[in-house]
């Protein structure tokens, strides 16, 4: 288990003022390639007419964005379209498909699902004590379990309440969970709980190689999207991706694009649980 420092350092981190040398170093390197003449980069089949990048503005071509190709959009057709109950990729058209999950949950919004593992009696209330045991039961300490628990339900059961009382028992209304979303975030989903495949692919493009991404690229993309003064926002998706490193903990360091969607669609939890379970059961 990753120690409690990494959070803090993440959030350190995300939280300078200043931008990596190293990024500022590519600025240079990259405007000083070009005469400022050069029309842009452009993108390929349907989208060959589509400048998504110039020298003029270096940044546009460091961090390029997902542009689909005619195969990808034969699998995910106008994937900047918010999906309500699936979360498809090219691999992944329909969804996650394994247990039946997309077609039991399709009465939810993709964030919905999400949180649906904290929620083990469907009531549409998740209460801190769900979430403190769903944490222990995909192999989170009783610490970071507890952590987990405060910082989730203290920053979003208010806001679920949908009135200006705040609920004394701290219980998130699953019902009005789209309205937690947050700033400074990939927009994966959007203000209605949806997942947006275009952002979803942009995050592993503009960050990593497209299927994957490392510690530091994860750290980079988190600090690339921060919103001004959105302080909530930068401390909410700092420690959203923490706790999918965590969860998902591979051994070489590196997050799949997959694992990673499956986080979205909530699909990958019970997995954990069951995995977890056995295991336990074993020893």
């Amino acid at each position: 288990m990753m120690p409690p420092y990494y959070i803090i350092h993440t959030i350190t981190y995300l939280c300078r003022i200043a931008r990596p040398q190293e990024i500022a170093s590519k600025y240079h390197s990259l405007a000083t390639m070009s005469s400022g003449k050069d029309s842009g980069v452009t993108g390929i089949g349907r989208n060959a007419d589509i400048a998504y990048a110039i020298p003029e503005c270096p940044v546009t071509k460091i961090r390029t964005p997902y542009v689909p190709s005619e195969k990808d959009l034969e699998a995910v057709p106008n994937p900047g379209t918010p999906r309500a109950n699936i979360a498809p990729t090219t691999a992944t058209p329909s969804g996650t498909t394994k247990d039946n999950w997309a077609g039991s949950h399709s009465h939810q919004s993709v964030l919905h699902q999400h949180c649906a593992f904290w929620d083990p009696d469907g009531d549409d209330i998740v209460w801190p004590r769900d979430t403190y045991l769903g944490f222990r039961a995909i192999g989170f300490g009783i610490i970071l379990s507890v952590m987990s628990m405060v910082l989730i339900h203290g920053a979003f059961s208010w806001t679920t309440m949908g009135g200006m009382v705040p609920d004394p028992l701290f219980r998130i209304y699953l019902k009005n969970m789209y309205l937690c979303k947050h700033g400074s975030d990939t927009g994966t989903y959007d203000s209605e709980g949806r997942f947006v495949p275009q952002k979803f692919e942009e995050f592993f493009t503009k960050y990593g190689d497209g299927e994957k991404v490392s510690k530091k690229q994860i750290l980079e993309g988190v600090s690339a999207q921060r919103c001004a003064a959105d302080f909530f926002g930068w401390t909410a998706e700092a420690l959203e991706w923490t706790v999918t490193y965590l969860l998902l903990w591979p051994e070489d360091g590196i997050l799949r694009k997959e694992d990673v969607r499956r986080v979205y669609d909530g699909s990958i939890f019970p997995e954990m649980a069951r995995r977890r379970a056995a295991k336990g059961k074993e020893n």
